[in-house]
């Protein structure tokens, strides 16, 4: 006869669909920044070392959120405090950027950031019981 053990369940369902949400509004907020360097670039009266240390900025922010992203969204379904650790503490260095898109686009992403890191720390406390 087969026993099935009782698996508990304690990833938290809202963090894990705000991870998925995040992940497709930095895909949109990524899009937006590079429509953004290009306007900057042509457009406007901007300093091309200016340019390029912001885009070179704009990459490194990519790999740390995609990074941030993947071990919360592990951290979270295999429930490992450690992993989903990770993912709240890299969100301190994820906020920067200057036109006034940008402030809103940076808004929303902080809004999203702020619901991420209360779930993040009320899932590790879970976790760590």
């Amino acid at each position: 006869m087969w026993h099935l053990n009782k698996v508990s369940q304690l990833s938290s369902t809202p963090l894990q669909i705000l991870f998925h949400l995040n992940g497709w509004y930095f895909a949109a907020f990524f899009i937006a920044e590079i429509l953004m360097f290009i306007y900057k670039g042509v457009i406007l009266p901007y300093p091309q070392a200016n340019l390029i240390l912001d885009v070179v900025l704009l990459l490194l922010f990519l790999g740390l959120e995609t990074l941030r992203l993947f071990y919360g969204w592990k951290g979270n379904l295999c429930q490992h405090s450690l992993a989903l650790f990770v993912s709240v503490a890299v969100l301190v260095p994820c906020a920067t950027f200057v036109l006034r898109l940008e402030f809103v686009l940076n808004a929303v992403l902080l809004c999203f950031y702020s619901f991420e890191l209360v779930l993040g720390l009320m899932t590790i406390l879970v976790f760590s019981r």
